[in-house]
This record gives structure tokens, C-alpha cells and sequence, in this order.
């Protein structure tokens, strides 16, 4: 079965079968991981290890702090402003998709919220280009990989604000320049493990003094004051995210990973772009290496196909229900050989149908 499901999402099958005997007994201790306490050395390692395998990974450099929160990555929709966005201040927004627009809705309770760019309008199949950042915005937000449209930031922008990215879809895909971000933040349900945590990857002295009062748990210097540990922290999803992690690392790091991600969507695209039958959706500048969505001509044949795929073992095919179509999500633990059993049904049934 291979699973091409948006999220929560593939995860390396070496992942789930370590994952799975922790569960019966970690690490030999005669206890389960889901049951040891949050305060012992044993978990505090698993902690330790995940940091420390996320800066590396990352090449986060100093004055950067790694959390794991709980909360989602909806929940820092509005944890980033509420710490950072004064009364009167602005901050600016890049609209890519349905979780930028969620993110705008959010912020737009703190402060001044200025929508620089969006692609709205021809229904969000491109990243907005040509846009310019005001010098007055305390941050500018994008979202760096859009899951239902299939767009992606292919690379970012050169601004003289810090960039705060919700980077939930692609986070460990590919290489990035942390110092760019004052903020990125990512739910661990795509690349990095099951739901139930998120990561954010945070510049210390870019939220050192909250902009207005903020609850306890909404405070970024207190999961920097206590490890990410002031309350029980979700043990499980940061053990198999850790374990995820150590995969990663394993398999040659983050460019391994990104050159074998370009493959598989290299793989993918260029049979859409010889069928006559089906068809990507983004604008080809901006496709997606993590959610290739596309479309067919024939919408009557649709049903048809998504039996194909499930015959076939290609497991979550169908598009998301706003878009349509069909999604194909090739994340990092998508083997090469699940993009070609996919291709070769879009190939057979364009043969069938055409």
C-alpha cells in the first residue's frame, strides 16, 4: 500500500517498527515510552537528541532556539503575533492558500495586518512574485508550501524584515537559510511525525519582550525557560519525531533528501505534462515537491481512475474537496518506487480512457 494521503502522512516504515516496540518496552526499561515520566533521564535524552538532530539537520545557528509545543500549527497562527505585533504596529502577509488565509484571520485580531500579495485571485495555482515588503511591518508571514493548491516557495525572499513561515508541509524537505526567519514553525504531521506536536524553530532576541501581555502557555520565553517542558509534552510524537529525524540524518541529511524529493516530483510532473488525459494544476514555476495536485479533462472518468489507484495500492489519490481532482502528497518517506507505481497507473488508464 502506498500512502499518498496529505496528512498525517507516511512516515519510514523503520520509524514505525522502532516506534512500535517502545511502545511494549523502550528501550528495554520494562515500561513503555507512552507511559515513562516526562521528567526522567530517559526522556529527557529523547528530548535532547530531537534538538540537537533538528539543529543539525537545519543548520540552525546560534541565538536559535528549537521548541516542541503542542497546539498545532494553527495554534501559532496567532502565538507569532500575539508575542510579536504591537498595538498600532503592522505586519505583512503573503496569501498562497486556505493556511496563509487562516493565519491573516488570526493576526488580524492583534494588529495591522497588510495582505502585500496574493494569488487569490487566479485560485491561488502560483506564488504572488513582483511584491514588496514595507519598511513599517514588524515581520513579514508566509506559508511555505501549500498543501490543497499544490504551490510551493521554490525559493525565499531577500526582505529586510525577519520572515516568520509556517513551513508545516516541507519542513526537512530541502535545505534552508534559517537566519532569514525570525520564526518557523511546523506541525509534525507531514515530514517529521504523527500529530500532537509542532516545532518551532525560534530567534531568541526576536521574542525576548512580548509586545503585550500573554497567558503563561502562550509565551515563547517560557518553553525557551523550561527545555519545552513546562507542562507533560506530548512524549510520544517528539519520540517518533526524533526517531524520523535520526532516518534523515541516516539517509544522508536534508540534501539527500531534497535531491530525491526533486525525482520523485521530476517523476511525476513530466508524465502530466505528456498525458493528454490528466493535467497539474500550479503553474509549473511553483509546483509543489510535497502535493502534486492535478487534474483531468474528462471529470466523468475521475471515479474510475480513483479505483484504478486503489487496485493498484495508491492509497489517498483523491484531491481535497475545495480543489478537486486528484493529489498525489510525496513526502520525504514516499519512496521513488510509490511515485512509479502511481505514474504507471495515470499511464495505463490514460491508455484505457484516451
Amino acid at each position: 500500500m502506498y500512502n499518498f494521503s496529505a496528512g498525517p502522512a507516511i512516515l519510514p516504515q523503520e520509524v514505525f517498527a522502532e516506534a512500535s516496540e517502545a511502545v511494549k518496552d523502550f528501550n528495554g526499561i520494562g515500561l513503555s515510552i507512552l507511559e515513562i515520566s516526562h521528567r526522567s533521564k530517559e526522556f529527557q535524552a529523547v528530548m535532547d537528541e530531537a534538538v540537537a538532530l533538528a539543529k543539525e539537520l537545519l543548520n540552525v545557528p546560534e541565538g536559535y532556539e528549537v521548541l516542541f509545543l503542542q497546539g498545532g500549527a494553527s495554534s501559532q497562527f496567532m502565538m507569532t503575533t500575539m508575542n510579536l505585533l504591537g498595538e498600532g504596529e503592522t505586519v505583512a502577509y503573503v496569501d498562497t492558500g486556505t493556511w496563509s488565509a487562516k493565519a491573516i484571520k488570526e493576526a488580524e485580531l492583534y494588529g495591522n495586518v497588510n495582505v502585500i500579495a496574493s494569488s487569490k485571485e487566479e485560485g491561488y495555482d502560483s506564488i504572488p512574485k513582483g511584491y514588496s515588503v514595507p519598511a513599517d511591518a514588524k515581520y513579514v508571514h508566509l506559508t511555505s508550501n501549500n498543501t490543497i493548491f499544490g504551490t510551493q516557495f521554490q525559493s525565499f525572499p531577500d526582505v529586510d524584515v525577519p520572515i516568520v513561515a509556517d513551513m508545516s508541509s516541507d519542513i526537512f524537505s530541502r535545505s534552508i537559510d534559517v537566519s532569514k526567519f525570525g520564526i518557523i514553525y511546523a506541525g509534525a504531521q507531514k515530514n517529521m511525525g504523527p500529530s500532537g506536536v509542532t516545532m518551532a524553530i525560534v530567534k531568541k532576541d526576536f521574542v525576548a519582550e512580548p509586545v503585550r501581555k500573554v497567558p503563561t502557555m502562550l509565551n515563547y520565553n517560557t518553553h525557551i525557560g523550561k527545555g519545552s517542558m513546562f507542562n507533560t509534552p506530548p512524549v510520544f510524537p517528539i519520540y517518533v519525531s526524533m526517531l524520523t529525524m535520526r532516518w534523515i540524518k541516516k539517509h544522508g541529511g536534508v540534501d539527500k533528501v531534497d535531491a530525491l524529493n526533486t525525482a520523485k516530483a521530476d517523476l511525476i510532473y513530466s508524465t502530466l505534462d505528456n498525458s493528454e488525459l490528466f493535467y497539474g494544476r500550479a503553474k509549473k514555476e511553483d509546483r509543489s515537491k510535497m502535493n502534486a495536485v492535478f487534474l483531468i479533462k474528462d471529470e466523468s472518468l475521475a471515479p474510475a481512475f480513483l479505483e484504478a489507484c486503489a487496485a493498484a495500492g495508491c492509497n489517498g489519490v483523491k484531491g481535497h474537496r475545495s480543489v478537486g481532482g486528484f493529489r498525489a502528497s510525496i513526502y520525504n518517506a514516499m519512496s521513488i518506487g510509490g511515485v512509479q507505481k502511481l505514474v504507471e497507473v495515470i499511464t495505463e488508464f490514460e491508455k484505457a480512457n484516451a
